[in-house]
């Protein structure tokens, strides 16, 4: 199981890369392999603002469909255009090209409350 250690964690199984004031979002390669082949992602929310644990967006797998969490408050400013006709890169790689939004944080003390690699192997129990 590939837990980044540069990264910070939620315990919806999404990932966040902080560079200042912005944010890239993704889901865990745990998500990704509980998921299945995902098919599907959508995200409509590109330039609203949206507040910690809004939905901001859904991805679909051939078993299921989930919602996507904000991990931080903020204004969705890219969503990854490639999703849309590759969508199954989120399978192959979570952390790089699978990437899903990135976001301009309102309040970027937030971050603190996020997980961190360690503190997320021990949710997953890897």
């Amino acid at each position: 199981m590939n837990i980044p250690e540069n990264l910070k964690y939620t315990k919806d199984h999404e990932w966040v890369k902080i560079e200042g004031e912005t944010v890239t979002i993704g889901i865990t390669d745990f998500a990704q392999s509980e998921l299945g082949d995902i098919v599907f992602v959508e995200v409509d929310t590109e330039g609203e603002v949206l507040e910690k644990e809004e939905t901001f967006g859904t991805i679909e797998a051939v078993k299921t469909v989930s919602d996507l969490f904000m991990p931080v408050g903020g204004e969705i400013t890219a969503f990854n255009q490639n999703l849309e006709s590759t969508p199954d890169v989120i399978n192959k790689d979570p952390y790089g090209e699978g990437w899903i939004i990135k976001v301009k944080m309102s309040d970027s003390s937030q971050t603190g409350e996020l997980l961190t690699s360690e503190q997320y192997k021990e949710l997953i129990g890897a």
